[in-house]
């Protein structure tokens, strides 16, 4: 699900993916301390922090996180 959290984005601290390449490209970045308080893991696209945002369940952030392991 892509939800608009614009009015508390500027509260969320948002933290850049070990699996994202090195070179800028490839970023995303998520909200843990978000996600530890809610259980709802936020995800972005660094080049574009006040875009869109994809909300996950644990399990969905699971399976990115494995999908990214894998393709690394």
């Amino acid at each position: 699900m892509i939800i608009d959290v614009s009015e508390h984005a500027s509260a969320l601290v948002w933290v850049t993916s070990s699996y994202s390449n090195g070179q800028g490209g490839e970023c995303i970045e998520w909200a843990p301390e978000h996600a530890a308080t809610t259980g709802e893991f936020l995800v972005r696209d660094s080049k574009n922090p006040t875009g869109p945002r994809l909300s996950l369940t644990a399990e969905g952030f699971a399976g990115l996180v494995a999908f990214a392991k894998a393709s690394a």
